[in-house]
């Protein structure tokens, strides 16, 4: 081709580069204008847009893995390495939803509400988790009422992106995988605080077996804390603050949760497994790269991969019975969930011997019951409240998306 069929074709307004600089560039030129939530957005734009979306959380999943990783070890905390790459996912969220405001391109007006709301919580949670660092010390725990916030607001924006891309998007392959990646997104944003568990219990092995992965400081703070030496009961107090029927209730009940509404709004056979197993096999990933690096590593939640599974069967046996979809679930999440992650927690002993570590954290099995029941009934409910709720919610019709040479 020559260089003046190049420029020709550089100058065709039909034509859409690849590259994400040129892509910004034409999309500026194009479309920087006010205009209110619901404008017709062009195909294209529309996907780079979530496409960014997707590249934010990565981000932000990146650095808050090691994040957890490097508060098993260092007590240092402000300007840390995984706190610089969160703010890189956070600061592209940032510039996100400030365009999805301005222009009112590639949103409704709930789901600009939803990404506006939970970037704001977010903003808030932030310097409210610094202050409560400079007032209390090191936050110990991932269940602290700041770092919760933290991710209620990471929540917030994804059901906002959610929204968004389930109103706008056209169905296709680009449409299921950005959902894919979306809820998976949401799971390990909903499952990370279990991490203190998982973390912990391989920490507490460690100081037992004398060779502690924290560094003296942090435990010197630790046992600081309630007033103890540096022995196992500071120890515990720092790695496993958590009561034991926490992580299954999370881990097993509210991951099932989750895994079935992904499951009904991707609509595709094996989605639920999918994701699960997408996020297991994220876990499955960084566990020998923080390892190399000399950084704690955790137990994985492989049952989750059992759960998605439970899921998808449900939806399979239920056929779109509401009553029978719930029951089948809450059993086969049940008993699935619970087995598969008592035999994790087996395979210490029945692989490893008496190596003193673990493949599990503790788990209180007298939640079993109470799983099962408010898995089915929740999942029971979700239908007619979640139309209830979109009935109540819904000012405006959903925008459409154009052609771009509509546009």
């Amino acid at each position: 081709m020559t260089r003046t069929a190049d420029s020709s074709r550089a100058a065709d307004p039909d034509v859409i580069p690849r590259g994400p600089i040129a892509k910004t560039k034409l999309f500026f030129r194009r479309y920087w204008k006010r205009g209110a939530p619901g404008q017709p957005t062009a195909p294209w734009a529309l996907n780079f847009a979530y496409t960014m979306w997707v590249v934010a959380f990565a981000f932000k999943v990146l650095g808050s893995s090691w994040d957890m990783s490097w508060h098993f070890r260092f007590i240092r905390d402000d300007l840390a390495p995984p706190h610089l790459i969160n703010t890189v996912g956070t600061g592209i969220v940032v510039v996100l939803v400030m365009i999805h405001t301005y222009t009112g391109l590639g949103c409704d007006k709930r789901s600009l509400r939803l990404m506006q709301a939970g970037m704001a919580t977010f903003l808030v949670a932030g310097p409210l988790d610094v202050l409560n660092h400079r007032i209390n010390g090191l936050d110990l725990t991932a269940w602290s009422p700041s770092h919760l916030l933290l991710y209620l607001g990471t929540g917030i924006m994804l059901a906002g992106v959610l929204d968004g891309w389930l109103k706008l998007s056209t169905p296709g392959r680009t449409r299921t995988v950005v959902l894919v990646a979306l809820w998976t997104f949401f799971l390990e944003n909903t499952f990370f605080p279990n991490g203190q568990q998982e973390y912990g219990i391989l920490g507490l092995r460690a100081w037992e077996r004398g060779v502690p992965e924290a560094e003296p400081s942090l435990l010197e703070f630790a046992a600081q804390q309630i007033g103890h030496p540096v022995d196992r009961d500071a120890v515990l107090h720092f790695t496993m603050p958590i009561a034991d029927w926490v992580y299954p209730l999370w881990g097993i009940g509210v991951s099932a949760l989750i895994l079935a509404l992904a499951r009904h709004t991707i609509g595709r056979s094996w989605a639920a497994t999918t994701v699960a197993g997408l996020y297991v096999g994220y876990r499955l990933l960084i566990w020998p790269l923080l390892l190399g690096s000399g950084f704690p590593v955790s137990t994985v939640p492989c049952y989750l991969l059992a759960v998605g599974v439970a899921v998808d069967l449900a939806f399979r046996i239920g056929r779109d019975h509401r009553a029978l979809t719930a029951a089948t679930g809450a059993l086969l999440v049940t008993a699935s969930g619970y087995g598969t992650l008592l035999l994790q927690a087996q395979f210490r002993p029945w692989i490893l011997g008496d190596a003193h570590t673990e493949s599990a954290p503790p788990v209180a099995y007298w939640t079993i019951p109470i799983t099962l029941v408010a898995v089915g009934l929740l999942w029971w409910a979700a239908p007619p409240a979640t139309r209830w709720l979109s009935t109540r919610l819904a000012r405006h019709r959903p925008a459409t998306t154009l052609p771009d040479a509509v546009l």
